[in-house]
């Protein structure tokens, strides 16, 4: 893939500083890191979004994530490796990431209230409308992830 505009960061830095402001936001919340690395797994998953699963897998490796439960992830609902709150958080972030699909019931919202606080729904709310926005702000500029000479077979 050919990147479709050259600097697309730079050339939005108006857009990406608050951008960036958010996330900090977010990640000074009460949510767990990891959930957070997660949600953005998913939602890159189901958007298709290379760049970001490169970065938020790496990040959540960083985080201390096990390499089974980043695997796993696209079966959270098969796998018994995700606790309620995960599972929850996973699921409000499907429902959200795929919106136009069904919108958002009143039994995903309080599969969702049952673990976690007003607040935290906010802020996860908000995690997942960033990263579904990064993921269509690097899809659409083709933005391709860092290759590493070891990750590319022989």
């Amino acid at each position: 893939m050919t990147l479709r505009v050259e600097n697309h960061f730079k050339l939005a830095s108006k857009c990406i500083k608050p951008m960036m402001a958010l996330e900090g936001a977010i990640q000074e919340s009460s949510l767990e890191h990891r959930l957070l690395e997660l949600v953005k797994i998913r939602a890159s998953q189901i958007n298709g979004c290379a760049f970001c699963l490169h970065m938020h897998t790496t990040d959540a490796r960083a985080a201390g994530e096990t390499e089974m439960r980043i695997y796993m992830l696209d079966a959270w609902r098969e796998s018994s490796l995700y606790s309620a709150r995960e599972r929850a958080a996973l699921a409000w972030t499907e429902t959200l990431t795929l919106i136009a699909d069904k919108g958002a019931s009143d039994d995903e919202y309080a599969a969702l209230a049952s673990v976690f606080t007003p607040e935290e729904q906010v802020y996860l709310t908000m995690a997942i409308g960033a990263i579904n926005t990064w993921n269509r702000f690097q899809i659409g500029f083709a933005a391709s992830h860092p290759i590493n000479a070891s990750d590319v077979p022989a």
